[in-house]
């Protein structure tokens, strides 16, 4: 008897032996090297029948991780064992006659049909699929082609054969919710998320997606994948001033962090999220989508409850490095949000092709089932809102298109609209009771009001009013605080700017326009510039002031409101500070509903308190009533010209210079432009800081009057 011979038996006596830990490691290393030496594909079947019923292998606790580490170095063995046979043959294949052949000399689709066949009826299909699974990747992986294309066909036909039929068994026994089911789905999930990207696209059509999605569902949320968020409740021990119990891997703390990025499933949802969005597109039944999403829902909203509850949460980002200690900052504190990335990450891209379906299946995109869809998909969204507005991590594609493809849905009815507002409806500030807004209620008012800034025109003017306004001038009219902002407070301070605006802008909400623009306006110029940014304050002003305008109907019943506004912003430009505002940054998406494109990140040009009114007047010119462009065109050039830093007033000429010439003017108001230009002294004002013909100089002297009052030189001149 040879050596393997022996090994053999001794490892087929081993697996009918007692699950003893001990023996666990070298019992798999033994196996793994039966199946690279032996040379009869009969003792390969054979080892591997007694493999898949060992109960040395598989007598494990039915619950915890262990089952399913045990799939993982099970599937691992047939892929490292499929490598060698795969290496042994080409290297068997360049010797000269007489040599010792490497290995078993048993040739790769021998081999390979011989693993299938061990994989016989004695044990379940779900740990078929492990061995086939392994075969299948260690040979024809990474561009590798070691069987003939028959048998990679039948090969991969038996994989999808496996997974279908060990799934629609475990559904039949799900509803005992025993753990061995459990363990089961796992694996096949396990399996599918390895093997997927080698399966042709014929095989993968034939997976049984009905099964498969809300398996890869479960498998996310589940036990071994994200602890339906349970992970929160053990840090929630610790508290931020007594943080010991959480940096330091108690083990009612930390450490069931640490645990939960060593499981198998957790380590591969990049694949698992992947092979869930394939079953997503290709589900037959709509049904099963419906419910994968509504799990999603209930996991986050979980998520979100549990993270409320934990005392970190009142950690804002701005405050980390005071409060946290370094060792927690450097370790814990790192791994806690990579977790957290992952699962938004994960739940995204699982409802990206959920949202994307609605858009073409017909059994979705119907007015009874669309607005469902949205609205939890914005639901969802929300729920992950205090991980995406982190540091701009809602800056990605798929997040993109889900959010905003939502709210094209969602807007297109108006009862899902005002329901999805008055659910997700966050405290308003001010109010009586109301207490200080916590890193998290900042964050669900952000996602709120960048919600609510694209649903006006879908809503009736009350709701427009208690569900929009009401919010967003609360947030307007609060005092700034004594304590330094969070990192938010930027951010839902512009968000309440931009939802405001959007209720002005819609004709609808005419009366709601006219009575809140006084207060707006007002609200703007005494927070400019301590509480918004000078591109948000030019953006907000020149948009009232097309609100103010023709063709608006507020335009036909208040006619001189737009110069009113011109003439509050001119006597605010000429008393104000004139030294260099901080450097604002670029454009960038920093809360979960900024949907600005993405640009490459340049600095913009230095800015004063003076020149941003400036260039607010600048702004408004191309929406102004014909009757008063021409001469708030030269109120314009010499309010320009009273800038004294030649820097500073440089930007604003050719922000000027650009209103003129790049088209954003009509015909009409650009006809008055070129006029002006030429006749009306323009060219000397802009180019040559030279003032208005027949001013008197005034541009310079700041003379302050109202528009078409006659100059002081004039009226002296003047003596009828």
């Amino acid at each position: 008897m040879s050596s393997a011979d022996r090994l053999l038996t001794t490892t087929l006596r081993a697996y009918q032996e007692p699950h003893r830990p001990t023996d666990f490691d070298r019992l798999l290393a033994s196996t793994a090297t039966l199946l690279s030496n032996l040379n009869n594909h009969l003792n390969i079947s054979l080892l591997t029948s007694h493999l898949l019923t060992a109960r040395a292998i598989w007598d494990l606790p039915p619950v915890g991780a262990d089952g399913l580490r045990t799939c993982l170095r099970i599937l691992s063995v047939y892929n490292t064992a499929a490598l060698h046979v795969q290496r042994h043959e080409e290297e068997n294949a360049k010797l000269t006659w007489g040599q010792q052949p490497v290995g078993s000399g048993v040739r790769c689709d021998v081999w390979a049909r011989a693993v299938a066949k061990g994989a016989d009826d004695r044990s379940e299909r779900w740990k078929h699929l492990l061995v086939l699974t392994g075969t299948l990747m260690g040979m024809e992986s990474e561009d590798r082609r070691a069987l003939s294309r028959g048998l990679r066909s039948t090969l991969e036909q038996a994989v999808v054969t496996a997974a279908n039929l060990a799934l629609e068994d475990i559904a039949r026994r799900r509803m005992a919710h025993t753990a061995v089911a459990e363990l089961g789905s796992n694996a096949v999930m396990l399996s599918l998320a390895f093997v997927f990207p080698v399966l042709s696209d014929h095989h993968k059509q034939m997976l049984n997606c009905d099964l498969v999605l809300p398996a890869a569902v479960r498998a996310m949320t589940g036990p071994e994948g994200f602890q339906n968020g349970d992970f929160l409740r053990s840090i929630s021990a610790g508290n931020v001033a007594g943080h010991e119990t959480f940096y330091r891997a108690s083990p009612s703390s930390f450490a069931q962090v640490q645990q939960l990025e060593a499981r198998p499933l957790h380590q591969n949802m990049g694949p698992l999220s992947r092979l869930a969005a394939f079953a997503v597109q290709h589900a037959a039944d709509s049904r099963a989508v419906l419910d994968s999403l509504g799990v999603l829902l209930v996991f986050t909203a979980g998520l979100l409850e549990r993270w409320r509850q934990c005392p970190f949460s009142s950690v804002d980002i701005s405050a980390e490095a005071a409060v946290l200690p370094p060792e927690m900052l450097q370790g814990p504190w790192i791994v806690l949000w990579r977790v957290l990335k992952k699962i938004m990450y994960t739940v995204v891209a699982t409802i990206q092709p959920i949202i994307g379906r609605c858009l073409l299946d017909s059994r979705l995109r119907n007015d009874a089932t669309a607005p469902i869809v949205a609205s939890k998909t914005l639901h969802t969204l929300r729920n992950l809102c205090f991980i995406s507005s982190r540091q701009g991590a809602d800056a990605f594609q798929v997040y993109v298109f889900t959010y905003l493809t939502s709210l094209d849905i969602i807007t297109r009815y108006p009862d899902a609209c005002v329901a999805f507002l008055q659910e997700s409806q966050p405290p308003v500030p001010g109010q009586p009771n109301s207490q200080a807004l916590t890193p998290l209620d900042q964050a669900l008012t952000l996602f709120y009001l960048n919600t609510a800034e694209h649903l006006p025109l879908s809503l009736p003017t009350p709701a427009a009013e208690t569900l929009i306004l009401t919010v967003a001038t609360a947030h307007l009219s609060t005092a700034p605080p004594n304590t330094p902002p969070m990192s938010l407070t930027l951010p839902l301070y512009e968000a309440a700017h931009a939802a405001i605006l959007s209720v002005l802008s819609c004709p609808q909400h005419a009366a709601l326009t006219i009575s809140l623009i006084p207060f707006y306006i007002d609200t703007l110029l005494a927070s400019f510039p301590a509480r918004i940014s000078p591109r948000q304050f030019r953006l907000a002003f020149k948009t009232v002031v097309q609100i103010a305008s023709p063709p608006f109907p507020i335009a036909a019943t208040h006619p001189h409101l737009a110069e009113t506004l011109l003439e509050m912003l001119h006597f605010r430009a000429a008393s104000a500070t004139t030294h260099p505002l901080p450097a604002e940054p670029g454009l960038q998406a920093n809360s979960a509903g900024a949907h600005q494109e993405q640009q490459e990140q340049q600095p913009l040009p230095p800015v004063s308190e003076q020149t941003t009114l400036v260039l607010a007047l600048v702004d408004a010119l191309p929406f102004l009533p014909l009757s008063i462009v021409e001469d708030w065109l030269t109120r314009t050039a010499e309010a320009m010209n009273a800038v004294l830093d030649p820097s500073l007033r440089e930007v604003v000429r050719k922000r000027f210079w650009d209103v003129l010439v790049s088209g954003e003017m009509d015909v009409e108001r650009a006809a008055i432009g070129v006029a002006w230009w030429g006749l009306g002294g323009g060219r000397e004002m802009v180019m040559l800081n030279q003032a208005a013909p027949g001013r008197g100089g005034e541009g310079k002297e700041g003379e302050l009057m109202m528009s078409g009052a006659l100059g002081g030189n004039r009226a002296q001149a003047s003596r009828l």
